[in-house]
């Protein structure tokens, strides 16, 4: 998509807050017309720049209590290795997030699980059962203070 003007990243920033709410809604907040922002969102969805649109589910009230972050260190820096557990963290559920990142670890992943025993049987699934894992790092999360995916769109 090219550049995003001034009505595009109104709109963004409105359907971060609420994505739910209306077409007109939308307009009267941002000054177009309800037309205008129907082609424009319909656009910014066709190009990418809006990936997707979920329910943000709250994990206790399904029972998934623990949430985990995982550094993991793989065995050497071959492509195909980092490639395979890419896919590999994909397929699982419970690994909320995972980002490849720099620095004396290779991934950061947030995982959700139910309990202890949960997440354990995790780890031998992902991480024993893989012999690619050098090490894994778990720290357990005792209070989520924010938790978002909204982007500050100036």
């Amino acid at each position: 998509m090219s550049q995003l003007d001034l009505f595009d990243r109104a709109i963004l920033r409105e359907l971060q807050c609420n994505c739910r709410q209306s077409t007109e809604q939308i307009a009267a907040a941002v000054a177009l017309s309800a037309t205008a922002v129907q082609r424009r969102i319909r656009r910014l969805r066709e190009s990418g720049v809006i990936r997707a649109e979920q329910a943000i589910v709250e994990p206790s009230a399904i029972g998934r209590t623990l949430s985990i972050l995982v550094e993991v260190t793989l065995v050497g820096g071959r492509s195909d290795i980092i490639a395979d557990f890419k896919r590999q963290v994909q397929a699982i559920p419970e690994v909320q997030q995972c980002y490849y990142v720099t620095g004396d670890y290779d991934f950061m992943l947030i995982v959700s699980a139910v309990d202890v025993v949960e997440y354990e049987r995790l780890t031998h699934r992902l991480f024993f059962d893989n012999p690619h894992i050098q090490r894994f790092h778990t720290v357990v999360v005792i209070e989520a203070i924010k938790v978002g995916l909204s982007l500050p769109i100036t």
